[in-house]
């Protein structure tokens, strides 16, 4: 499972790289301005329908019930049904494409009103949308094909498509920006073709895999019904969402020119370590507990999932320490430059900081939903979303006015940790979550080598302050690196002194399949499993 987390993880680490590139040429083209803020509404909302009802929600229906089939009755039977679910899929989507189209400017009106007060910015996000917009109906068969890939333990397609999506809104940018009227329509066509460069690149792999979807015409078979019927509380959680990330869309749309922007880019910042970890864990984690219970092994899900809460705050505990630290200068160096501005950079760093604050739970959340869906309970977590969703809207609204776009980053971490603490505590009470010996160890001493990183960046930005101000880019680029580099090595030194990671653990990752496992318990002895 840890060699599936790394492979996902680090094809996903090469996407957010080359997405880091697609940033950086975004930022030095539009800055932070009203074609900007359009742009960047057309591009969130498809991806808003696409969490709705491809890959968040779907996702959590779909691969416990091809699972079972999978266990139960075979790949065959498998591959069928997932064709079946298909059909509805299709049809779903087309039904709310054309719909969506028609009422596009009304659909504007509800999703950015702030926008109307600007009637030139208003219209592009309406012509951006309808480009855009198809997108969701290719994206969502590709997350039919990577959950169906993902179930076979074929993870590398499903977690290397992403990687189309950068390089063809980067060449996009750089090639069709001459051609039109600005840089916001090369963008928008460029996320639609990357749209079918990723279906076609997730059948082609399927296709390899023996697992080829053909065309049929949609039934409500007992299969499918029973798909649906878990999908329906699955879809409301994933809606509840959305809502919140709808809120910060809405509320954004009435704050000055440039909040929507300066949400952007902080958000694709932390999204670095979500992507890489949360995503990661919780694509492999899914299939892997619905397998070990559908086999009959509870105490081997149990494992799983402490070792995949583990492994979160392994990662996330540093990664939210140096965006809070280091916000400024990774800011300054990888956006400010062309049209993004010293003020931009600072309202974006001060953005960065309040996600920051949530990072861990972003990805502990993807740790412990699978507890529920992989038991194909979709409705529990929907109903403590409720209660999370609610603070995150109200504490937006508190502190839209005060802290405009960081008092919309910050409610939604704080919501986060409440979602994090109302799983836990759910799944701990009916029996499915028992933190072992091992987490309980390994928790203090993670935040103790944390603690040592931030004294060692705060030290070394004080120290490199020269060079991360310096107007050559190459020096500052250099300064950044060494830092971030820094303070990598001194955690991982830390982790290993303290104990919060074992030499074992680090061997884990590079044993042969097939070889004897270690210790669970982290000894680092043979274990009789």
């Amino acid at each position: 499972m840890l060699r599936n987390i790394l492979s996902v993880g680090g094809l996903t680490l090469v996407s957010r790289a080359i997405g880091f590139v697609r940033d950086v040429l975004i930022a030095a083209m539009l800055g932070a301005g009203p074609v900007a803020d359009a742009f960047f509404v057309a591009f969130r909302l498809p991806n808003h329908f696409r969490a709705l009802f491809a890959e968040g929600a779907f996702n959590a229906a779909f691969v416990p019930v091809f699972s079972e089939r999978l266990v139960k009755d075979g790949r065959e039977a498998a591959r069928v049904f997932a064709q079946e679910v298909l059909a509805v899929l299709l049809l779903a989507q087309l039904v709310l494409l054309a719909l969506a189209l028609a009422v596009m400017p009304w659909f504007m009106l509800v999703f950015a009103p702030g926008f109307t007060g600007d009637p030139g910015k208003f219209e592009l996000a309406v012509v951006f949308t309808r480009i855009t917009f198809p997108y969701l109906l290719l994206i969502s068969v590709v997350a039919l094909l990577g959950a169906m890939l993902n179930s076979i333990k074929r993870f590398a397609a499903a977690a290397a498509a992403p990687i189309l999506l950068n390089l063809c809104m980067i060449g996009a940018l750089l090639g069709l920006t001459p051609v039109l009227p600005n840089a916001g329509y090369a963008l928008a066509w460029g996320v639609l073709a990357s749209g079918l460069a990723q279906l076609l690149y997730l059948a082609w792999d399927a296709r390899r895999a023996g697992m080829t979807l053909g065309l049929v015409w949609p039934r409500l078979t007992p299969g499918v019904r029973h798909f649906l019927r878990v999908l329906g509380p699955a879809a409301l959680g994933a809606g509840l969402v959305q809502i919140s990330l709808f809120a910060d869309t809405v509320i954004a749309s009435f704050l000055p020119t440039g909040s929507v922007s300066y949400l952007y880019y902080a958000d694709r910042l932390n999204q670095l370590p979500l992507g890489v970890i949360g995503i990661a864990i919780g694509t492999v984690l899914l299939p892997e507990m619905a397998r070990q219970l559908k086999s009959g092994d509870p105490a081997a899900a149990t494992d799983s999932q402490n070792r995949c809460l583990e492994l979160s705050l392994l990662l996330t505990l540093p990664a939210a320490a140096a965006f809070m630290a280091a916000a400024h200068p990774i800011m300054t160096v990888l956006f400010q430059r062309g049209a993004f501005t010293a003020t931009d950079a600072d309202a974006s760093a001060a953005t960065l900081m309040a996600y920051a604050v949530g990072l861990p739970a972003f990805v502990l959340v993807r740790s412990l939903v699978p507890g529920f869906h992989a038991r194909q309970d979709t409705a529990t977590p929907v109903k403590l979303a409720l209660v999370a969703v609610a603070v995150n809207i109200a504490l937006k609204l508190a502190l839209m006015a005060p802290l405009a776009q960081i008092g919309l980053a910050f409610a939604t971490s704080v919501s986060a940790w409440v979602n994090v603490g109302l799983l836990a505590w759910m799944l701990g009470r009916r029996g499915f979550l028992r933190i072992d010996d091992r987490l309980r160890r390994r928790g203090p001493r993670m935040l103790l080598a944390t603690a040592g990183m931030v004294a060692a960046l705060l030290g070394g930005e004080a120290v490199l302050a020269p060079a991360l101000g310096d107007p050559v880019l190459m020096v500052r680029v250099a300064a950044l690196a060494a830092l971030c580099l820094g303070g990598l090595g001194v955690f991982g030194g830390l982790a290993v002194v303290t104990g919060a990671v074992g030499r074992a653990d680090l061997a884990r990752c590079f044993r042969r399949p097939g070889a004897l496992p270690l210790d669970p318990t982290g000894a680092g002895g043979p274990s009789p499993r």
